[in-house]
């Protein structure tokens, strides 16, 4: 199983991905977009020329803050090949693009109800924060 983070021109990597590792259908001008963006991170994991995880993140810079965080977006793995340590090995490969960019943290959203993912970011090291966040979302 090969697992790495795309860069441009690494599109056509995305054409052929397992059933419901994707929300949606890649769209291959977002895809292009996405990629020529060297603050957007999109780790996949490959098995003969497929695509049957990902994960994805952007490297988030604000002017208050003195080094970048690496917002982790997305991790989706095919449910033919869920429990084998591919969340795991995106991760840490989205980590490891973090690193490169000098973020000083990463941090994930997970539904309360979502006790998989929750379980799994735990399982990764990472900290749960005390608070209680709620997401807003506005339509555009």
């Amino acid at each position: 199983m090969d697992v790495r983070v795309l860069r441009r021109g690494d599109e056509p990597v995305l054409t052929a991905v397992a059933p419901d590792v994707f929300d949606d259908p890649i769209d291959p001008a977002a895809a292009a977009a996405f990629l020529a963006d060297p603050r957007h991170h999109v780790a996949v994991a490959i098995e003969d020329g497929v695509v049957v995880g990902f994960a994805s993140a952007v490297t988030y810079v604000h002017p208050d803050k003195p080094r970048p965080e690496l917002w982790i977006n997305e991790v989706g793995v095919a449910p033919t090949h869920q429990r084998r340590g591919l969340g795991r090995r995106l991760l840490d490969a989205l980590l490891d693009a973090g690193r490169r960019d000098n973020c000083s943290e990463a941090w994930v959203l997970a539904d309360r109800s979502n006790t998989g993912a929750q379980q799994f970011y735990a399982s990764l090291g990472a900290d749960q924060s005390p608070e209680d966040a709620v997401m807003f979302t506005f339509s555009l």
